[in-house]
């Protein structure tokens, strides 16, 4: 049985699925992700990625952050691709019962996903640290600069930047859901991030299922593994309604 094959055996015989997902999901919608060649983490600014997306530097100069974050964070022309799509189909069909995802583009709720648990927030959910106002992702986009609350207050992203803690809610949740799982499958991530990538850790089924175009630390624990790019994978997948 090939590896597709056995992939789709696995899909047609639960109902019990749920998806852990990273930045790879996203590069085929046009997202870069953070530490491929061609990443966020490997481009040129004053500072390092990693020091702009810090809750210090966000604090200490909200114009650099809000530079870099505007220009390179709010990808918000792109679309949803065929691992999104295959993820919406899984749903609908009663199998796929949770995504938890590391990206924060929203594609997965555009995609018409319903049950997303994002560990490090969204873009589309912006709120004033004076007033509490909530604002979207195209006014802070719009905003050329730092943007500012009708009230006066700076606005900040619901991202989880460096130095922040994950929502203890959502980590329960996503903690839940793999526990419970029947099939796992882990796509488009290096499993590199923690804590998000420990949640695998309480996953308890034997069918954990990596797709990643590179090799992860995780690969040898896996019941199967697939190096492609997830969207050329996910539609091949064929969805059979229950």
């Amino acid at each position: 049985m090939s590896d597709w094959e056995q992939l789709q055996k696995m899909i047609d015989e639960s109902d019990n699925i749920v998806f852990f997902g990273g930045a790879g999901v996203s590069t085929e919608s046009g997202i870069p992700d953070f530490r491929s060649v061609d990443g966020l983490y490997n481009q040129t600014y004053d500072y390092p990625p990693e020091t702009i997306l810090s809750h210090t530097f966000f604090m200490r100069k909200p114009e650099e952050f809000y530079r870099f974050y505007q220009d390179k964070m709010l990808a918000l022309d792109k679309k949803p691709n065929a691992a999104h799509l295959k993820l919406t189909e899984l749903e609908e069909a009663g199998k796929l019962r949770a995504i938890v995802t590391q990206n924060i583009d929203g594609l997965h709720q555009a995609a018409g996903s319903n049950h997303v648990l994002e560990l490090h927030g969204s873009v589309h959910r912006n709120y004033c640290m004076e007033c509490g106002k909530f604002y979207d992702a195209a006014y802070v986009k719009a905003a050329g600069g730092v943007p500012r609350c009708e009230c006066g207050g700076m606005l900040k992203p619901d991202v989880v930047l460096y130095e922040e803690g994950l929502d203890n809610g959502i980590m329960n949740e996503s903690l839940a859901a793999i526990s419970c799982a029947d099939v796992l499958i882990i796509g488009g991530t290096s499993l590199a991030v923690y804590p998000a990538a420990g949640l695998i850790d309480y996953y308890r089924g034997n069918k954990l299922i990596l797709i990643n175009k590179s090799t992860t630390p995780m690969d040898n624990r896996a019941d199967l593994v697939i190096h492609d790019p997830i969207g050329q994978v996910f539609s091949q997948i064929i969805v059979n309604k229950q």
